[in-house]
This record gives C-alpha cells, sequence and structure tokens, in this order.
C-alpha cells in the first residue's frame, strides 16, 4: 500500500516538518531514530539542525523520495528499510526517537514500544503524534481503525518507563500534503526514558 502511495511526483504530506515537532525540536539530542519516516519530511528537517538522523520505514519507495529530499536540502540522513513489526533498534544507542503518524496495530506496538525505550540512552525523550480515537469522526486524515489510533491511556500503558514531560490530547489544524488536512484530533507525548 505504502509504495503504491508514495508512488507520485510529489511528496504526498509535503516537504515540511509536522508542527508538533519543530515546535519541540530544540529538546531533541542525537542521534535520531524516526519511525514511519516515509518521505523524509521529518528527518531531512531534523538533519538541517545538525542531528544525525536515522529513519525507519517499510516503503523503499518513500524512503527514496526521503534521500532525495535530504539531496535538495543539502543534508545527509540515514535510511533502512525495516518491517516496523519484527524491528529491533540498537538499544541505549538513541538520544530521542521521534514518531510522527506511524499508526500500527496494537499487537506491533505492543512488540515495538519496549524496544524503542530500550533503544533511548538514559534520559533521552521520546517524541510522539498520533490521531486519537477521536479522529474517527473525523475526514481528515488517519486510518479508520481504533486499534492502530492512540489515547493518553494506550500511551501511559505503552510507555510504562518514560516519564511524561508532555501527554495530551487535542484538537488542531493540521496541513500536511494530501491526507492530513484540515482540523484533527490528535495526541502528542513526550516522554523521558527514565534511568
Amino acid at each position: 500500500m505504502w509504495n503504491e502511495r508514495y508512488t507520485v511526483d510529489k511528496y504526498i504530506y509535503g516537504t515540511e516538518p509536522n508542527s508538533f515537532l519543530a515546535e519541540h525540536a530544540e529538546m531533541l539530542s542525537g542521534p535520531v531514530l524516526s519511525l514511519a519516516e516515509g518521505e523524509g519530511r521529518n528527518a531531512v528537517f531534523l538533519a538541517s539542525l545538525g542531528l544525525k538522523v536515522h529513519g525507519v520505514d517499510g516503503s523503499d519507495v518513500g524512503l527514496a523520495k526521503a534521500q532525495a529530499l535530504a539531496r535538495s536540502k543539502g543534508v545527509e540522513i540515514q535510511t533502512e528499510v525495516v518491517d516496523l513489526g519484527m524491528y529491533e533498534p540498537e538499544a541505549n544507542h538513541y538520544g530521542s526517537v521521534v514518531s510522527i503518524s506511524a499508526h500500527l496495530p496494537s499487537a506491533v506496538r505492543e512488540k515495538l514500544y519496549p524496544l524503542v525505550a530500550r533503544c533511548l540512552r538514559p534520559g533521552g525523550l521520546i517524541l510522539l503524534e498520533a490521531y486519537s480515537e477521536n479522529q474517527l469522526a473525523r475526514d481528515t486524515g488517519g486510518p479508520k481503525d481504533s486499534d492502530m489510533l492512540m489515547t493518553r491511556a494506550k500511551i501511559e500503558r505503552e510507555f510504562p518507563n518514560c516519564e511524561p514531560i508532555l501527554l495530551r490530547e487535542l484538537e488542531r489544524e493540521v496541513c500536511e500534503g494530501t491526507y492530513h488536512t484540515g482540523v484533527a484530533s490528535v495526541v502528542q507525548f513526550i516522554g523521558r526514558k527514565k534511568a
């Protein structure tokens, strides 16, 4: 599905970073692991700030576009095609993990998220934004499966080893290309790995 979606000339989610990420990027340290990076807009933005970024995604087409975007902006990013259901990032390696619109089934999250927390160095941060279950009533993006959408309670349960710095559900205007546009219901989370 994702290779097919990304096989168009334009960047379907745009080339500008997610606004929640841009607002809080100064908190992040490298290296940064970016989950479900897609076409590269967030990884390229972080690299432009001088951070070393490793973007992972299941779509080789999306990551090829990410590399092209990085070249056009004069930055370097590392990309890797992975199945997030089988992915095991290196333990205690990353200063930060970014997860923007990485809508995964709960069975995948239950396996991946403990590994995400483990891959952070002590004190490292995870920054996550995803559509909330309230998004089901909207036509402005995201999956139509509540299992793949997030809530505060799911975040608290799935990241027990990360102390919340910010955890909120809200409605906000999203303008991120073809598929994410309009008022959206989201969950935003910044968590610090407990020592």
